[in-house]
């Protein structure tokens, strides 16, 4: 989203707690998703299962994460293994995706179509507690591309080149802080790539950007006042 628009959304509940989004120190995490124009339909899949209220948990053997802030309307199919399909109209504020319950070190390879309208993101999203951070490696994106005044370099990684940010975020009434780190394509992958994290996170922690006591990690579409669909398989 853009870092003047982003709206208040609250800190996810770490280590399995609920959907709930009362405060910036306070919100289950998620990936935010709209529900667009069109439909998607995921073929073959017999445990396909469709979802339109935040929430987590597991399904076909995957992690899942699905947050909105509720303005638009937006929907998540769950599909066979790793693949989910997001539609969204006139969405406020979504994130959804599948992948890990743990974070880490990984190579992670995604494939399908990321097709926004307006504003949005394709990325590696997770959360990590020590320090608090939510961190993007954001593949894809829509009408915006995010930068931020805090730019600490560059990574190549996987045959794309990243810039590196930080901003942090302070919340209301609170004292914890909520850091998020960034690597952001400079080219835009809409159809598909491998993001190899750990090289991410060791530029993160040469730029000063230490991440430990991960949480859960996706592959997240989100969407910010936007329409769109995506149609996404996690390998």
């Amino acid at each position: 989203m853009h870092p003047d628009q982003t709206p208040d959304r609250n800190v996810p509940h770490l280590s399995g707690a609920g959907p709930s989004r009362r405060s910036v120190l306070t919100r289950a995490a998620g990936v935010a998703l709209t529900a667009g124009a069109g439909s998607l339909l995921l073929p073959g899949t017999a445990h396909a299962q469709t979802i339109t209220t935040p929430q987590s948990g597991t399904h076909d053997g995957h992690f899942y994460q699905f947050w909105t802030d509720g303005t638009g309307t937006v929907a998540m199919t769950l599909g066979a293994g790793g693949r989910y399909a997001v539609n969204w109209t006139g969405c406020g504020n979504f994130v959804a995706g599948k992948g890990w319950a743990t974070g880490g070190r990984r190579t992670v390879r995604w494939s399908g179509a990321f097709i926004p309208s307006g504003n949005g993101y394709l990325s590696v999203y997770g959360w990590a507690r020590n320090p608090l951070v939510e961190y993007y490696i954001v593949d894809g994106y829509g009408s915006y591309r995010p930068t931020h005044p805090d730019h600490r370099g560059t990574v190549s990684s996987d045959g794309q080149v990243y810039d590196v940010y930080r901003t942090v975020r302070y919340p209301s009434g609170g004292t914890q802080i909520l850091q998020q780190y960034w690597s952001v394509n400079r080219g835009s992958r809409t159809q598909g790539g491998t993001v190899t994290t750990g090289n991410h996170f060791d530029a993160w922690s040469r730029a000063g950007m230490t991440l430990a006591g991960f949480e859960f990690m996706i592959v997240a579409t989100e969407g910010y006042l936007s329409s769109g669909r995506s149609d996404i398989l996690v390998g």
